[in-house]
């Protein structure tokens, strides 16, 4: 993968805030296990809500299907799979036989091989194979709905039966078909979700131009990879990384991040598709030291 030296949002020496839009229409983007899993709503505003954990878990599968054969691009946090077990593979090929090494060594380990330790963080303090914790170079927020979305409860039915049943509404038995079941949505929400990357913590965990790379691609391109009837469709609209000068930052990350509005047409009582809204990004006058790169749109 070819690697530009003169995309500033692509180095990680330098520190990164970006605002990140996605929609979703006619599916569920983040389930509620607590409300049957109905999605997620302030329920103040009835603004949707999508989880950094939701977001991250999107980016860890697009990362393992792109790259997680590859040495340093594996994923530690995987569906189905005991962190211990996948701790222990790594001791045994870096200290075969050794269940306790320097923490250190044993942090360093694990940043060099999983791409989610190295950007996202991990705690992996155990009393056996112990590597600390790491605090990643890259946070995510919750993703809250421009204006609030309509969660409904929709109810369907299928054409067959599990198994042959009957009834005695009269002397006669007949066989009942039609499955009930039940599928949660929104109709149409868009959503901004907003990101940082830290330099300085990147340093200490080894991130590249390749990692944060490649962290773009997934945001651009991992809603392709989670299609599924549930989830309706969900497409990336647009990435603002505002890329500073200064590895400790030339403005504050709300100042920036004021400059992206996100509004609704005057003319649109319920909106149900992406131009429904006006996304202004005010880049004229950006203080100084900041650069700004747009991604997705």
């Amino acid at each position: 993968m070819t690697i530009s030296t003169t995309a500033l949002h692509l180095d990680p020496a330098r520190r990164h805030d970006f605002v990140f839009l996605f929609d979703v229409a006619d599916g569920n983007p983040n389930g509620d296990p607590d409300a049957g899993n109905l999605p997620r709503v302030d329920p103040e505003t009835m603004e949707g809500l999508v989880t950094d954990v939701a977001l991250k878990r999107k980016v860890r599968d697009y990362v393992d299907a792109a790259r997680g054969e590859e040495q340093r691009f594996k994923i530690y946090v995987q569906h189905g799979r005991y962190l211990t077990d996948t701790r222990a593979r790594v001791f045994e090929e870096r200290a075969p036989g050794n269940k306790n090494v320097q923490v250190d060594d044993a942090r360093a380990w694990m940043c060099d091989e999983f791409f989610d330790v190295r950007m996202f963080g991990a705690v992996m303090s155990m009393s056996e194979r112990n590597a600390g914790q790491v605090r990643g170079p890259l946070q995510l927020t919750f993703a809250r709905s421009v204006g609030p979305v309509l969660p409904m409860d929709i109810p369907i039915v299928g054409p067959a039966q599990n198994q042959k049943q009957s009834r005695r509404d009269s002397e006669d038995e007949t066989d009942a078909f039609g499955t009930m079941g039940r599928k949660s949505l929104v109709p149409y929400g868009l959503y901004v979700a907003h990101g940082f990357f830290n330099p300085n913590f990147a340093k200490a965990t080894g991130v590249t131009s390749e990692d944060l790379e490649l962290f773009w691609q997934a945001l651009q391109m991992m809603w392709d990879l989670d299609r599924s009837s549930a989830r309706g469709l969900m497409s990336c609209r647009g990435i603002y990384v505002f890329t500073h000068d200064h590895p400790l930052g030339n403005a504050p990350a709300r100042a920036l991040f004021d400059r992206v509005t996100v509004e609704r047409g005057a003319a649109v009582d319920a909106p149900r598709k992406f131009q429904d809204y006006a996304v202004t990004v005010r880049d004229a006058d950006l203080p100084a030291g900041i650069t700004l790169t747009r991604l997705g749109a």
